[in-house]
């Protein structure tokens, strides 16, 4: 099962060193990988669901990544699949391949927070959250989130929030960037210090991508062993960074250079991009969360800026 995990050979190939029929690989392998997530799952992967769990995840940003009140950064990904019978085009991406939708939240060490996968690839960016449980309870407030808090030196407050890129819409508890385009220098401050704190959830997805190789192929199994396959990954992927990180994480993960303000990528993005990212649609925002993201500008300009915040976005625009 970690053989054809770790390098996506096909059942065929697999016999031969293997000495089992395809047939009962096709049976022996998706059984093993819900197995293994079902084992693992409750210790590396458990949700949070109470406000010391989410403000312990939230301190590992504020110390790691200098980002306050960050309960996890989003994304979501496609995995290319084979067509399922007579699905016609229900499982057809925007980039003409057949896929479903790895959705993840990841925490401040390249953890995997939560994962839901199965989602066809057909539905649209926004539809992507509406499609699981999270979004109701984020949207209706019952994911048991701290209370908004108050930074040090500061006479306002920042809600607890998740981060993501621009796949995503802009909430009172869910971040995204600025729109690129004629931005002010604040601006480029807090799009910069959220990409900083977002590259966990990048870095988590190519890693595992690189160490688990069935990602690299179009997976011909049903819907269902698909979800097992991918569940497996997600548990063990979080299982080695607890029990092995120094050789699972380095030298793959992105390293920022504040002495030079250069980011060194990962040796993951070194190979070509496993997975589909999402396709990235504009849309509107209500009023809350825009003041909401005003706050963020706000207290990474005065407040929480760090030093070499300036350094780094002259770098970058420069490039």
């Amino acid at each position: 099962t970690l053989r054809y995990l770790a390098t996506g050979r096909s059942y065929a190939d697999l016999k031969f060193s293997a000495i089992i029929s395809p047939q009962a690989l096709s049976e022996i392998i998706p059984e093993t990988c819900w197995a293994i997530y079902r084992k693992l799952k409750n210790k590396y992967m458990k949700f949070p669901k109470s406000e010391q769990e989410w403000q312990r995840i939230a301190d590992d940003f504020s110390n790691t990544w200098q980002f306050p009140n960050c309960c996890g950064a989003i994304d979501g990904k496609h995995i290319s699949i084979v067509k399922p019978p007579n699905s016609g085009s229900y499982y057809y991406n925007y980039k003409g391949r057949f896929s479903v939708i790895l959705f993840a939240i990841a925490n401040a060490n390249y953890e995997f927070v939560m994962v839901h996968t199965g989602t066809n690839g057909k539905v649209s960016d926004g539809g992507i959250l509406n499609s699981i449980g999270f979004y109701d309870k984020l949207e209706s407030k019952t994911l048991k989130l701290p209370q908004p808090s108050t930074p040090e030196g500061c006479d306002y407050s920042l809600p607890f929030t998740f981060i993501s890129d621009e796949a995503f819409t802009l909430m009172e508890n869910l971040m995204k960037p600025y729109a690129d385009r004629n931005l002010t220098k604040e601006e480029k401050i807090f799009n910069y210090r959220l990409s900083r704190a977002r590259r966990v959830v990048e870095n988590a997805f190519g890693i595992m991508a690189t160490r688990f190789r069935v990602f690299r192929t179009e997976i011909n199994l049903s819907l269902e062993n698909i979800d097992h396959v991918v569940l497996a990954c997600c548990v063990l992927h979080n299982y080695l960074i607890s029990n092995a990180s120094d050789t699972y994480l380095q030298p793959s993960i992105d390293r920022e250079d504040t002495a030079t303000n250069r980011i060194h990528p990962g040796e993951w993005r070194e190979e070509s991009e496993a997975f589909i990212p999402l396709h990235r649609t504009p849309r509107g925002s209500a009023v809350p969360a825009k003041t909401a993201r005003e706050r963020y500008t706000y207290f990474f300009n005065h407040e929480g800026r760090v030093g070499f915040q300036d350094n780094m976005i002259l770098h970058n625009s420069n490039e």
